[in-house]
């Protein structure tokens, strides 16, 4: 006898989800992780602050971006929540009060912990080059480190890997530069760097 395939999660699934989660429809299977940490919240407002003013408002910067944080993205039946999106404003026309996006992100950032590693790496990361997505930043806070990759050929290709200490020029907000470093805000800023082992 043959086994059932299994059930791809509903919308009704994600939206029975406590609140206090975020919720997401991976290749069918509903996953869920904390809202907000406190290092997340804390690398999301800095690079909010890096890539705002140039990038959004064009001070000192071309301008012409619009970004989201965890803003949930559909595409098809899959229901992705990105740490950090960002949209050529001429290819975003939505409805500001909307509850989802399906209009696929030019850029992604998505802040690396053990909880979401395997998923932002893995499926994740699939679905945006399968959506389209031109840009995705990887960034792990805990080890301060920064990976650009850019879609070609529908594959990704690793830009480079910035990492601390260094500074961050890496498409497709290379028309400024701003140190790695400032993107961990609980770092002390007068502490060396951790150690190799």
């Amino acid at each position: 006898m043959a086994e059932a395939a299994p059930r791809w999660a509903t919308y009704a699934d994600l939206e029975a989800v406590p609140d206090h989660l975020v919720a997401e429809i991976v290749d069918g299977v509903l996953e869920t992780h904390a809202h907000t940490l406190p290092r997340l919240g804390a690398t999301l407002a800095a690079l909010a602050g890096e890539l705002g003013a140039p990038f959004s408002r064009g001070r000192g910067g071309p301008g012409g971006w619009l970004f989201m944080p965890r803003t949930e993205f559909h595409f098809g039946r899959q229901v992705l929540v990105p740490d950090y999106a960002g949209w050529h404003r001429e290819r975003l026309s939505v409805d500001p009060d909307a509850a989802f996006i399906e209009t696929p992100p030019d850029w992604v950032c998505e802040i690396m912990f053990p909880a979401t590693d395997r998923l932002d790496r893995g499926r994740k990361r699939r679905i945006y080059a399968e959506a389209g997505v031109s840009h995705l930043w990887l960034l792990d806070p805990t080890d301060g480190v920064l990976e650009g990759f850019a879609l070609t050929g529908g594959r990704w290709l690793l830009l480079n890997t910035v990492v601390r200490g260094e500074t961050v020029t890496l498409p497709p907000f290379d028309a400024v530069s701003f140190p790695l470093d400032d993107l961990f805000p609980f770092d002390d800023p007068a502490a060396p760097p951790p150690a190799e082992t």
